[in-house]
């Protein structure tokens, strides 16, 4: 039995060094920011995609996402973005992640709907959460790394409502917006009965913004994505580049990966070298 009992004891102690031995995997880097805005200290968290030749001082365009959480969104979405970086199907880029604290209440506007309201105990928070992107995080992304000035927004259902609602109602706060099946049934989809007369109203804003939507099978969420294509068709101003992508295979819990690879090969693709 001594000879057993020493074996146990030699790999007993040979898996507690090769555990003391391990280092964490660290994917970007994360810091906090006390928001005046929220009333609340937000966690960011950020991944720098560059391509091989890309200077390490070069300054970057910047992504920024809700559902920006390790556990959320950011990992998958950092992938996309090292994966086509990488294989020249997308500029460099640095992505923010935003990470939740309350997401029902910051990607929410206003309703008036009681069927709404039963979704969360605080909803309509969007323009607060508009306000600290606006006035405490961008300065602060400005402050920390080189960045260009070039911003997007990304995000999808009710992250996407957000994107699709500040593209109407502040669109110079970003040059580009994409949102995958949005949540428009909001507030008894009151915001894109509102898109035409928004889009009159900044008709000179919208000029060089770009528009990105990508809609599943969800029946709910994608007629009222076809809704507001119809009122682009009709109604979007010269030098706003849009774009509508049915995407009828995917579900809504399937949908963000795939519509976020082909959003980012066909708005953020490298420019193509002159002959």
């Amino acid at each position: 039995m001594l000879p057993l009992a020493q074996a146990a004891t030699t790999a007993t102690a040979t898996a507690a060094a090769s555990a003391a031995s391990t280092t964490p995997l660290v994917i970007g880097e994360s810091f906090t920011l006390a928001s005046q805005a929220l009333g609340e200290t937000r966690r960011l968290n950020v991944y720098v995609a560059r391509a091989w030749d890309t200077p390490p001082d070069a300054p970057l365009p910047v992504l920024y996402m809700p559902d920006g959480g390790v556990q959320e969104d950011f990992l998958h979405v950092a992938g996309l973005l090292q994966v086509s970086v990488a294989n020249g199907t997308m500029r460099p880029f640095m992505l923010v992640g935003i990470e939740n604290t309350q997401r029902r209440r910051d990607l929410t506007g206003p309703t008036d709907n009681p069927e709404d309201r039963k979704i969360a105990p605080v909803v309509g928070g969007s323009q607060a959460y508009r306000n600290f992107i606006r006035d405490e995080l961008m300065p602060e992304v400005q402050r920390r790394y080189r960045t260009t000035g070039e911003t997007a927004i990304v995000g999808e259902s009710l992250a996407g409502l957000f994107v699709v609602e500040t593209f109407l109602q502040e669109p110079t706060l970003f040059n580009h917006y994409l949102a995958f099946d949005p949540s428009l049934w909001w507030n008894r989809s009151a915001l894109g009965g509102k898109a035409g007369a928004a889009l009159a109203t900044h008709k000179a804003e919208l000029a060089q913004r770009s528009l990105y939507l990508a809609s599943s099978s969800e029946k709910g969420i994608a007629v009222e994505v076809q809704r507001l294509q119809q009122v682009l068709a009709d109604a979007a101003p010269p030098g706003l580049a849009w774009s509508v992508n049915p995407m009828p295979e995917e579900t809504h819990g399937t949908i963000y990966h795939p519509a976020a690879l082909k959003a980012f090969r066909s708005v953020f693709k490298p420019a193509q070298p002159a002959n």
